[in-house]
């Protein structure tokens, strides 16, 4: 069975968008009407047992997300992309940089999980492991990570959502892999341009964690910090992580 996407856009300059633990094929839509579509393509994926992949059992990996995603660029005949990564989705373009480094352009990270994956103290992990099963456990974590100040409503909608849109087996199963995983050593020194891009009100993936690895890995990085953003520029502040976004893959 295929891997589900979407596409917007018909430019001549591809881009693969991968999205986080909490999202799936919908999380960019809201950058739609701030995005040049006559510029770039953007094909989001669905990872398996998410969105339009969520009856597709899998492993639940890095390397499993990665090999899909290139499917899907061979699929739409793509030799040479950009990629976007939402936080578990910035860990696997990373993965994709790896398995087939001679095609990227460039690569933007939103709000991204390293490549060395994220350390847990036993509250942290009680609380995360316990995601899968719990919706209550789901706001906190995003009420956290936007620094707990966005509305409950739309806390609510998150984690219902996530609830919805992906199996309990696949949620649990990419936490081990955003978590647990290492492959930092298999990108470290790439010189393609990276573009990794924080929210200011982010309490986890703070510019101190990506100072401390992408920019410490990657020769051609530079760090953006967005202002009135947490963990998801995309529904926060969807015009300016457009804007910020493009004017990279432009350059």
């Amino acid at each position: 069975m295929a891997i589900g996407y979407e596409t917007m856009g018909d430019g001549a300059h591809k881009v693969l968008a991968l999205h986080g633990w909490f999202g799936d094929h919908t999380t960019f839509r809201p950058l739609r009407d701030a995005l040049s579509l006559s510029e770039f393509t953007y094909a989001s994926v669905a990872y398996r047992g998410y969105g339009i992949s969520r009856q597709i059992s899998g492993n639940y990996t890095m390397k499993e997300i990665a090999a899909d995603a290139l499917e899907v660029a061979d699929k739409l005949g793509w030799k040479e992309f950009s990629l976007i990564g939402h936080s578990m989705g910035g860990m696997a373009v990373q993965r994709i940089l790896a398995d087939a480094p001679a095609r990227i352009r460039k690569l933007v990270a939103v709000t991204p999980v390293p490549a060395s994956g994220v350390p847990f103290d036993e509250q942290g992990w009680n609380l995360f492991s316990g995601a899968p099963a719990s919706r209550d456990n789901r706001r906190m974590i995003i009420d956290f990570s936007t620094g707990n100040r966005l509305s409950n409503a739309w806390i609510d909608h998150m984690a219902r959502y996530s609830e919805e849109t992906s199996t309990r087996e696949a949620f649990a199963g990419y936490l081990q892999a955003w978590a647990k995983t290492d492959f930092h050593t298999e990108i470290e020194g790439k010189t393609l341009p990276v573009k990794v891009i924080v929210g200011a009100n982010d309490g986890a993936l703070t510019a101190d964690v990506m100072k401390a690895t992408y920019l410490a890995w990657y020769p051609n990085a530079s760090l953006e910090v967005m202002p009135n953003a947490g963990h998801y520029p995309m529904n926060e502040t969807p015009v300016a992580l457009a804007t910020s976004m493009e004017a990279f893959l432009r350059g």
